[in-house]
């Protein structure tokens, strides 16, 4: 049987990274005859030297750290440069990998932020395939978005800050402008132009994987069913069930021992990932909304990154500082304020009854995994637009802000926090039955003859024949 290997160039995030850990263990397991690399590549800022892994036929490659010179802050600039100088790495490390192993190059998987590693593949003379690791209405969007800026003369950049909205083919309601991807709407800094290179990219590939399932977003997947896309293949909700529960974190005995004495479903979990923090006024306003509407609550706090500083958020010192004067003290009966959480593990738990969240992708599959109700709050990303299609579109969350974003001047009042976490805590809502049929599903569609299982054999299918093509073509 002759191996086959794949290389994987994820964005060096943990989100990112774990996911593409997660299908290439799929893959992997499915079929034998695959062998898959992960190449890290090495942000200039709080990187990840690589990940575990108990399976032989997985491997990680960690390239050498480049330095690009475009700001210190992250931008689009920031981004199309550093992937486009780590391109010589890419075909460095390829070379070595074939040189130096007998299994035939079956293709490059590329993250959604990747796309300049085609030309790569092309050189190699092997097709390229994208991982989406958000959802296909985004992935929609993204299209579309691109056709009409390319081919209809659109100005992206007229949606900023705009009350404007958008018929969206992946999405069953008019997008609002203020949902708009910051990046996207970012013409100063780059962010534009970055959007359109990726999403051009996305049409050169030969198939799509998508980290979503049929059942959970239909209309999108249908919407994206025409020749002028490639082909489309959902295949999750892939997840890493397993990630954070025993992270080597000191703290997480004691928050699931805190939760343990905690009633079911009662508890509200506020987290907003890995890059999600908050200033001083709007801390202060949260810690009112907790206190005043007396559910008991988890609440992971960061500190944001020095301003202007590329940077991960890291603990509070002394988190009492940032909080209101004796606010540990009169919830001390009711709440627990932390620093870094072990997500997975508390959405698992059984007295977590709500989550507040930036609405990032993973973090919405893993509520749905684990059937916990949702409060919107986007910070950054296409977290806007997450919110709005669980809320607007699916009604798997509730809102308590849709369109806030980390880079505008606005403070989100108490009030309209105890309002969300009053809607999200009520027992008998039609989000919590919704979730809990969602949880079912998402369950079945991953074993043998679900959806997503077979939408994987057919991956698998596909990527055999063209490399049979391939050979043919060769000789």
């Amino acid at each position: 049987m002759e191996q086959t290997e794949l290389v994987f160039i994820p964005f060096p995030i943990i989100g990112h990274l774990a996911s593409a850990l997660e299908i290439a263990k799929l893959l992997t397991q499915r079929d034998p005859r695959f062998s898959v690399t992960i190449f890290i590549i090495k942000f200039p800022f709080g990187s990840i030297d690589g990940m575990d892994t108990d399976s032989d036929s997985i491997r990680f490659v960690t390239l050498p750290r480049v330095e690009v010179s475009s700001g210190t802050t992250p931008s689009g600039l920031f981004l199309h440069e550093f992937f486009k100088a780590h391109i010589p790495l890419v075909r460095d490390a390829v070379h070595e990998l074939t040189r130096s192993n007998p299994v035939r190059l079956a293709g490059f998987v590329v993250d959604m932020f990747c796309t300049h590693m085609i030309d790569v593949a092309d050189e190699f003379g092997v097709p390229s395939y994208l991982f989406f690791t958000s959802s296909a209405a985004f992935l929609g969007f993204m299209l579309h978005l691109q056709f009409l800026h390319d081919y209809e003369g659109l100005d992206i950049n007229e949606f900023k800050d705009s009350d404007a909205e958008l018929e969206v083919p992946s999405f069953a309601n008019s997008v609002p402008g203020k949902a708009f991807p910051s990046l996207v709407i970012d013409k100063e800094s780059g962010g534009t132009e970055m959007f359109l290179f990726q999403t051009r990219g996305f049409r050169q590939v030969k198939g799509i994987l998508v980290n979503t399932f049929i059942e959970l977003e239909s209309h999108a997947i249908q919407s994206l069913s025409c020749s002028t896309v490639p082909v489309v293949y959902p295949v999750g909700p892939i997840l890493n069930t397993r990630m954070g529960s025993d992270g080597g974190q000191q703290d997480a005995s004691a928050i699931m021992n805190w939760l343990d004495d905690q009633p079911p479903s009662s508890v509200v979990f506020l987290c907003f990932g890995s890059m999600g923090s908050f200033g001083a006024d709007q801390i202060k306003e949260i810690a009112h909304a907790l206190e005043h509407s007396g559910h008991r609550f988890l609440w992971s706090l960061r500190q944001p990154p020095r301003k202007d500083k590329m940077e991960f958020q890291s603990d509070y010192e002394n988190i009492e500082q940032v909080l209101p004067e004796g606010f540990l003290r009169r919830t001390a009966k009711i709440g627990k304020v932390i620093g870094w959480a072990p997500q997975t593990a508390v959405l698992a738990h059984s007295a977590v009854g709500g989550f507040v969240s930036h609405c990032g992708w993973n973090s919405l599959l893993e509520s749905i995994w684990y059937g916990v109700p949702v409060a919107t709050w986007p910070i950054y990303g296409e977290q806007q637009i997450n919110a709005f299609q669980m809320v607007k579109d699916l009604g798997l969350a509730v809102e308590i802000k849709i369109d806030y974003n980390k880079d505008r001047d606005y403070v989100v009042s108490a009030h309209e926090i105890e309002n969300g976490l009053r809607n999200l805590m009520n027992t008998n809502s039609e989000v919590r039955r919704k979730k809990k049929e969602m949880q079912k599903i998402s369950r079945r569609v991953m074993i043998d003859g679900g959806s997503s299982h077979f939408s994987l054999g057919h991956f698998i299918e596909d990527m055999m024949a063209n490399m049979s093509c391939k050979r043919q073509s060769d000789t």
